[in-house]
């Protein structure tokens, strides 16, 4: 047993109150959690080698979930909780220049998953190929509305230009591909940029969340190297908001110094609450130095910021620290060994929050928060 010099024990308590002190992660009032990962459950979804799908571009069976599966949408039907999850196959060299089909997978506890033998949306032969092939689809993001038509967001990869597609459906089996999202806005002058990540606001209506409606129109947070904002009135076409002179407005971008130093990508469907929308975002640490140097380059970590709920360009605050970070073996061994909790699909199911995403681009993990014990998030490294 140790001993310790009278007077030297306070000391040591005292400093380790003030590490404790510096490393809790206490979240503002508005915030989603904290979100607590299940105890030996994790990661809920992993690559499968003995599936095979028919594919309709080359003719030939693929093990289409066999290299990754990750980066999830999640929504409710019928009492369930279904997670869309993005997969790859085997057949390209690295991420990005592999084929994405996106999976369907179903729960009764948000925790043991069923999943279907063939993907659910992927590239195919028609009117979306251009777009499409040989990337496929990636990285969904779902919302639905009251009257339960569902409505897919999620990433045209032709490994050429990244483009927001929209996608519907009565059943998440299938789905009528309606193409870019910005094809028509402002004569096309959007359809060519780079675009990932749709956030559809949302809100609960009896337990259940749905898509809103806020001063007439549908919103659709989006974004990559920036968080910007588009509305729609019919949630397939949609026009981003601009300045005067035609030119995207940055609601949030990237901070020198804090976690999001190098990348502001939406999150799962933001949600009104009675302190604004909350917006849930994936922040990526530049590896320079305009990082934070208390979480890994490259290493993408999870913020938090709210908007105005009559106004949702309007910011009202944002997180300085990540709610969420990668801190398990699962979350930094994979694809990605930066590490990544890439955050994409959230549901509420039995008066609690679950949080899925994507384990360093390879495996799917869940989250969940109990709004009735409210928390700290991920605690702060004090290096």
């Amino acid at each position: 047993m140790r001993r310790f010099t009278k007077g030297l024990l306070p000391a040591i308590l005292l400093i380790s109150m003030q590490v404790h002190a510096q490393t809790k992660n206490n979240l503002p009032d508005w915030a989603f959690g904290g979100f607590v990962r299940p105890a030996n459950v994790n990661p809920v979804i992993s690559p499968d080698t003995s599936t095979r799908f028919l594919d309709p571009m080359t003719g030939k069976k693929v093990a289409w979930e066999s290299n990754d599966t990750f980066n999830p949408a999640a929504t409710m039907k019928d009492g369930k909780i279904v997670v869309i999850y993005r997969a790859e196959d085997k057949l390209g060299r690295e991420i990005g220049m592999r084929t994405s089909r996106l999976g369907y997978a179903e729960s009764t506890d948000g925790i043991t998953f069923k999943r279907k033998k063939t993907p659910v949306f992927f590239p195919g032969d028609d009117s979306q190929k251009a777009m499409e092939w040989p990337g496929g689809c990636e990285d969904p993001r779902i919302a639905v509305t009251e009257d339960g038509t569902y409505v897919l967001i999620y990433t045209q990869w032709n490994r050429d230009k990244a483009r927001l597609g929209i996608a519907t459906s009565k059943d998440l089996v299938k789905w009528e591909k309606h193409g870019p999202a910005f094809v028509k806005a402002y004569n096309g002058k959007f359809n060519n940029i780079w675009s990932k990540s749709g956030s559809i606001v949302t809100k609960l209506v009896n337990d259940k969340q749905v898509i809103a409606k806020i001063n007439g129109k549908y919103w659709l947070y989006f974004g990559e190297a920036n968080v910007n904002v588009a509305t729609s009135t019919d949630l397939i076409n949609w026009t981003p908001l601009v300045d005067d002179k035609e030119n995207l407005i940055n609601l949030i971008s990237p901070r020198k110094g804090f976690f999001d130093s190098n990348l502001t990508e939406c999150g799962p469907p933001a949600i009104v609450t009675d302190k604004g929308i909350v917006l849930l975002y994936n922040g990526k640490n530049d590896a320079g130095a305009n990082g934070d140097l208390r979480f890994t380059p490259n290493s993408y970590c999870a913020g938090q910021v709210l908007f105005d709920k009559n106004d949702p360009s309007k910011l009202i605050s944002r997180m300085d620290v990540p709610f969420f970070r990668p801190m398990e073996p699962f979350e930094k061994s994979g694809q990605y060994v930066a590490g990544t909790v890439f955050i994409e699909g959230m549901v509420y199911f039995k008066k609690k929050w679950l949080l899925y995403y994507g384990c360093a681009d390879s495996r799917v993990g869940v989250a969940i928060f109990d709004p009735k014990i409210k928390g700290p998030g991920d605690p702060v490294p004090t290096k």
